[in-house]
């Protein structure tokens, strides 16, 4: 398991208050708690908290739990349970033992509802959800007193234990706390502890109970339980904190923990809501929790996202009180920096085009040798089969070529990546006039030197047609066309982006990528990183894009009719090759892109490719400026 990202290489006003809290002896050692509502896949919102919370525990010799606040049953199911567990895992903590559930203190928490009682500071309320609302007043108006606030003692805890015996059907009743109905702050105003929920089965405690109480209690007496010394969350919850407060101070329990409130992360191009992430799931615009569009872990995951591309990021944004919208090129820098060191490189061609060489030299080496990193020669070399008959990217190809084009064109020369440099000298066309094959001649004195005489400039990636292998790759892009999707009350469904999905079928790859495992994860040369989704098998591989080599958004954004074209990504494939586009419901073949956008992306496309695969005699030296 990966070590935790350390929390100590920027300071935060968090921090301070803790270094400040156990310098003065408040608190012998550091205990916080990282307490999911397990309804819903854990969002790198929570991933965030994830970083705050376990790596300040380690940092400062402490612990940190993992414990679900279990308290609304009818949207929670052990498979969310299982996720979080596994994505606390992944991301590289364990909370020691058993994780912990607020399901667990429910007799506990029934207890201290019956101190309150006791106490005359709660009572047993028999307004319906509507006339509760009703009651509690405005932000610029004081609410009323039920009138049933003034049952006396004994009435509320023979109502109390009947609700608790099922005897009253759900909304009949509640246990409301006795607090200030003219407060200034409506969480004070009498809020409900307890509520009725009958035929609900809990994934912990089955049907033994019908009577469940509300976060807003349940939550601090959980932490006061479990000696939390520090209780760490997002704004939001400022204004609960009063009530936080009040709920430890008038009950017997055995710690006052300190709820600290720090801002929330909200990312562009995305949404962070549960309730709008739930939506997406159930009305299929996604595929599921995990589909790689989604700002879930268990998504990242899947698109190819690293443990420690997170908690760098999660480091990067900082820790402060201040509401703030993160660019998603952030994200996209963190996970570039980590797999532009670690990922191996490898060829593949999306949008196949034939070539024929019609001299390779009959001593020409059956492979060519070609470094797995530029820069990391402990990755070793692999070997890549060179044939007479190759598959080259068809953006590599221009038949008209448009000024700066420095790649393949009638008559012109490129050299392949780690072997020859090659002239076109035909071009071989369907019935239709669009281009199915080239013949090129190889010169043959180019194989690990420059040729003489000349400059050749451009160099492009290729495949070996006989042993390449045919497989799908999915170009995943933003889910969303807008920076703020659903801003100023618009649906957000209508900023969907049409083009965050583009299957290609027909892709060939390089033959070492035949054994990739699920999860392996590479650089694509000139194309982006990628990595091999769960789903794929060696019958039928199957690759992800992770993120384009470069951030290619707001350019492309700032073209004309390419507000949904995303990432770099090339236009419709030819050749047989289908490309879907899709939000979660279409199936439809993508539209093809103009030429002026498949230009502009092939350049990103070059642009982005490795400093050191440049032109060099085998095509690895440094920078060649290919467009």
């Amino acid at each position: 398991m990966p070590d935790p990202v350390s929390t100590s290489t920027r300071t935060n006003f968090i921090r301070q208050i803790i270094q400040d809290d156990l310098a003065t002896g408040l608190h012998e050692r550091l205990i916080t708690r990282f307490p999911p509502e397990p309804n819903g896949y854990l969002h790198i919102g929570h991933a965030k908290s994830i970083v705050l919370n376990f790596g300040l525990a380690e940092d400062f010799g402490g612990v940190c739990n993992l414990r679900f606040d279990d308290t609304n049953p009818g949207k929670e199911s052990p498979e969310f349970v299982e996720a979080i567990k596994e994505d606390v895992r992944w991301l590289g903590f364990d909370w020691g033992g058993q994780p912990r559930f607020a399901s667990d203190y429910f007799e506990q928490l029934y207890g201290f509802a019956v101190e309150l009682i006791e106490k005359g500071l709660a009572y047993v309320c028999d307004l319906s959800a509507e006339e509760t609302r009703a009651y509690r007043g405005t932000l610029t108006e004081p609410g009323r007193d039920s009138p049933y606030r003034d049952r006396s003692m004994e009435e509320n805890l023979d109502l109390f234990r009947r609700m608790r015996a099922g005897e009253f059907p759900d909304g009949a009743r509640t246990l409301r706390a006795k607090i200030d109905m003219a407060s200034p702050n409506i969480n004070l105003r009498d809020p409900v502890l307890y509520r009725i929920r009958h035929g609900v089965i809990h994934h912990q405690t089955g049907s033994e109970w019908c009577l469940y109480p509300t976060y807003d209690y349940t939550h601090p007496i959980s932490d006061a339980l479990e000696g939390i010394t520090h209780s760490l969350c997002t704004l939001e919850f400022e204004d609960h904190r009063p009530l936080y407060d009040w709920c430890v101070s008038h009950v017997s329990v055995p710690c006052q923990p300190r709820q600290i409130e720090f801002s929330r992360l909200n990312l562009e191009y995305t949404v962070m809501s549960k309730r709008l992430l739930t939506q997406l799931v159930s009305e299929q615009i996604v595929a599921g929790w995990d589909d790689p569009r989604m700002p879930t872990i268990a998504g990242l995951r899947r698109r190819g996202f690293t443990p420690g591309a997170l908690r760098g990021f999660c480091e990067r944004i900082g820790v402060t009180k201040a509401d703030n919208l993160v660019e998603m090129g952030v994200l996209e820098s963190a996970i570039r920096d980590e797999l532009d060191a670690s990922a191996p490189r490898a060829m593949a061609v999306l949008d196949p085009l034939r070539v024929v060489l019609t001299n390779l030299p009959a001593d020409a080496p059956a492979a060519v040798e070609a470094r797995n990193h530029p820069k990391d020669e402990s990755m070793g070399v692999r070997e890549l089969p060179l044939s007479a008959v190759l598959w080259i990217d068809r953006s590599d190809f221009e038949e008209t070529p448009p000024k700066g084009f420095k790649r393949l064109i009638p008559g012109g020369e490129v050299r392949l990546r780690n072997a020859y440099v090659i002239r076109c000298d035909e071009v071989i066309k369907d019935a239709d006039g669009a281009v199915i094959e080239l013949r090129c001649a190889v010169d043959p004195d180019t194989l690990g030197k420059n040729p003489e005489g000349r400059k050749v400039k451009g160099v492009i990636h290729w495949v070996p047609a006989e042993t390449a292998v045919d497989a799908e790759v999915r170009l995943y892009d933003r889910l969303f066309t807008v920076p703020q999707p659903g801003a100023g009350d618009r649906d957000f469904r209508a900023d969907l982006n049409p083009d965050s999905l583009r299957v290609l079928s027909g892709a060939m790859l390089e033959p070492s990528l035949a054994t990739a495992a699920p999860g392996a994860r590479f650089q694509f040369e000139r194309e982006g990183y990628f990595v091999v989704d769960p789903e794929s098998t060696p019958e039928r591989p199957v690759f992800n894009r992770t993120v384009t080599l470069r951030d290619t958004w707001a350019k492309t954004q700032g073209s004309a009719g390419q507000a949904g074209a995303g990432q770099g990504a090339r236009g419709q494939r030819a050749s047989g090759q289908k490309a879907r586009s899709g939000d979660g419901r279409a199936n439809a073949e993508a539209k093809a892109k103009g030429d002026s956008k498949a230009k502009g992306e092939a350049k990103n496309k070059d642009a982005g490719a490795d400093k050191a695969q440049a032109t060099s005699a085998q095509g690895i030296g440094a920078s060649g400026g290919i467009a």
